[in-house]
């Protein structure tokens, strides 16, 4: 099996590898959720990393009968990794700033990437903060356009906390409550699949409308 069609299979089928990796790893899981979490909200390099359907996939174990997963212990190791993401690439950007993008067509340090960022956190100031929580790589690129911007770290902190405590009590909690729907646990590669196109959605409203009809 090809890397991008694993890849693909281990994200729609979150629900079996989280369950067979809490099972495998007991307490040493919360570390490995922490740091997934971590890194696609902490670096720039990897927006491409599971956010809001391991979120999910995470609240919908926890509610299995005799679950390896804890959500009283998730939630907060989730809502950590969250905040320490955001806050380190808020730091990444304000010492390494607009240098280490240089291409217009890479797949991760693009350009493209950071001005698209940019330009919401024009429109929404520091509520993008709380918002791209909701939007997958506006969400690894907004705090890091934060950082450049030189936001005063006071106000960053108090939108990230915000942010992320939202961000993961909606998708840990949701995946909670929905875990019994019939159609939940027979479909769930397709509630995933619904997860990650929704949560796409506003980034390709805000592409379509800046390219097709917002030209001067």
């Amino acid at each position: 099996m090809s890397f991008l069609a694993r890849t693909l299979d281990v994200f729609l089928h979150l629900n079996q590898y989280i369950t067979v990796w809490a099972g495998a790893l007991g307490g040493w899981f919360y570390g490995l959720v922490f740091l997934v979490v971590f890194a696609e909200t902490g670096f720039v390099v990897t927006p491409f990393l599971p956010g809001d359907s391991l979120l999910f996939a995470c609240g919908a174990i926890a509610a299995l009968e005799h679950s390896p997963v804890d959500i009283w212990v998730l939630i907060p190791v989730l809502f950590a990794a969250a905040v320490a993401g955001d806050t380190a690439n808020y730091f990444i950007g304000q010492k390494l700033g607009v240098k280490v993008f240089t291409s217009d067509t890479g797949p991760w340090l693009n350009k493209k990437h950071l001005e698209r960022a940019h330009k919401f956190y024009e429109k929404y100031g520091g509520k993008t903060i709380i918002i791209a929580r909701f939007i997958p790589i506006i969400r690894t690129f907004a705090p890091f356009v934060a950082g450049i911007g030189t936001m005063h770290y006071g106000k960053f902190i108090s939108y990230n906390i915000i942010g992320g405590a939202l961000w993961v009590l909606l998708f840990t909690l949701a995946g909670y409550f929905f875990a019994d729907m019939p159609f939940v646990q027979k479909q769930f590669h397709y509630v995933i699949l619904s997860i990650i196109i929704i949560s796409l959605l506003p980034a390709v409203y805000e592409f379509v409308m800046e390219k097709y009809f917002r030209k001067s």
